[in-house]
């Protein structure tokens, strides 16, 4: 049996730092918490709280939560609606899936001024013939039943039959009763129980003597049950095993709360199994990093992939580990040996062996910011050292000679490269005052060896042509 306890709660409470007094909502879902208790004492500020798909099968220990405004208790194994008087402040109730069979309990639910939802779908009285009227009528406030709006002349036909629709939901509820009542007799037959079926008129200190008496003798039978599992362990053939299997879930069975609680143990002891068989497998062997003769061998555990490579310009080894983006920090740790390096992410362990011997005390682990890999940088221990390339100064143009070009300039070839003429424009023509004569043509120097004259020889001047501008 699951019980809620202080440890369950504050692990639930979470958004609330794990305080419990000033808790106003929390889940306790798919526990399997077959007992509601202490947490009318423990939360008396509650106002939401969800069990369902548990397996409860009463209401109770909820009188204290005066702030209790929303209650759900769907898929559990409830059958009578009870023990909500004190709760002042509940508005909405959700019973969905349960084995809720006596609807007359729904009157006790008149107690809660402020209840304006209610479900009951999946619930043995929601087939009961005139179910909803019963309840409409049974409960003025409610304004929504099953998820469906109560209209005003819904309310009013079912105020007008409220006498005869509640004799004919005894009827069938005691029906249901004696149906149950087999029900329990046939299941203490299975179990090989012997002991007389409760009375329905006892009184309230009675029955939860009975319930009580009953959870102890369905906790001996079920050790004697992990007793019998251990003692006769399931056969090792797959094939009974699934025959097994597939005839447990294909027989049919009654809607009922042992059903479910019979599923329920089923599943727990698959579950118990294959525990026991991981038990009894060996444990693996650690796995091999160093052998005996001290050679370091190569493992990659966490399947990460990996980039090994050489930094000229410091003289150093990089090894860059392709961790997850946003994995913790804190998962990983580093070691770096001078003939391997290893990384342990999260427990697995990552280990290479190193191309050259490193310096462990210089060297660096990042992360880096773009990608979050882990980049390790591990200066060589020994080597070539590398020197830095001194970069030439650049001079001016200006300064360069015209025989020293720089080899980077074009070069153009010349004909005679130590002789540069250069022509006077300006004295081309010469200009004269008043007092000179008449302008004289400009004689040109004679040709000198391996030079060139003003006009080359042979040249007619043809008074016809105009002169060059």
């Amino acid at each position: 049996m699951v019980y809620i306890t202080e440890d369950l709660v504050r692990k639930r409470a979470e958004h609330n730092e794990g305080q419990i007094f000033s808790l106003e909502e929390v889940s306790l879902h798919q526990q399997d918490i077959e007992r509601m208790e202490h947490i009318d004492r423990w939360c008396r500020d509650l106002r939401i709280l969800y069990l369902q798909s548990n397996l409860i099968p009463r209401i109770e220990n909820v009188g204290r939560l005066k702030k209790l405004q929303y209650l759900n208790l769907a898929l559990n194994n409830i059958e009578v609606i009870e023990n909500l008087e004190g709760c002042e402040s509940l508005q909405k109730l959700d019973l969905t899936v349960n084995f809720v069979g006596r609807l007359s309990s729904v009157e006790s639910l008149q107690h809660n001024v402020h209840l304006t939802e209610l479900f009951l779908t999946g619930n043995p009285c929601s087939q009961f013939e005139g179910y909803r009227q019963y309840v409409v009528a049974a409960l003025p406030r409610l304004q929504w039943l099953d998820g469906t709006e109560i209209s005003r002349s819904e309310r009013l036909r079912a105020s007008q039959r409220l006498e005869e629709v509640r004799r004919r939901v005894w009827e069938q509820e005691e029906e249901h009763l004696r149906r149950r009542a087999g029900e329990k007799e046939e299941e203490r037959r299975k179990k090989g129980g012997c002991w007389p079926a409760p009375e329905e008129n006892r009184e309230a200190n009675k029955e939860e003597n009975q319930e009580e008496k009953e959870d102890n003798r369905e906790e001996n039978q079920e050790e004697k049950k992990n007793r019998k599992a251990e003692e006769n362990p399931a056969p090792n053939d797959p094939e009974e095993e699934e025959r097994l299997e597939k005839e447990f879930w294909h027989t049919p069975c009654a809607f009922t709360p042992e059903s479910r609680l019979e599923t329920h143990r089923h599943l727990e002891e698959k579950k118990k199994a294959k525990e026991r068989q991981t038990e009894k497998k060996p444990a693996s062997l650690p796995r091999t990093l160093i052998t005996a003769d001290g050679r370091v061998l190569n493992t990659n555990e966490p399947k990460l992939d990996f980039c090994l490579s050489e930094d000229e310009e410091h003289n150093s080894i990089v090894l860059t580990l392709e961790v997850y983006r946003h994995m913790d920090t804190s998962l990983m740790d580093v070691d770096v040996q001078p003939t391997y390096a290893r990384v342990k992410v999260k427990g697995k362990i990552f280990q290479v062996v190193l191309p050259a011997e490193v310096k462990p005390d210089s060297s660096t682990a990042r992360r880096s910011q773009t990608t979050g890999h882990l980049v390790l940088s591990m200066p060589r221990a020994s080597g070539e050292i590398k020197v830095a390339k001194s970069v030439p100064r650049q001079t001016p143009r200006s300064s360069i000679s015209p025989g020293r070009r720089s080899r980077t300039e074009p070069q153009r070839l010349e004909a005679e490269p130590s002789r540069h003429t250069h022509i006077d424009l300006a004295n081309i023509v010469r200009r004269h005052s008043a007092q000179e004569g008449p302008l004289e043509a400009p004689r040109m120097d004679p040709p000198t060896a391996g030079g060139h004259s003003g006009f080359s020889e042979g040249f007619v001047d043809d008074p016809d042509v105009p002169p060059l501008v």
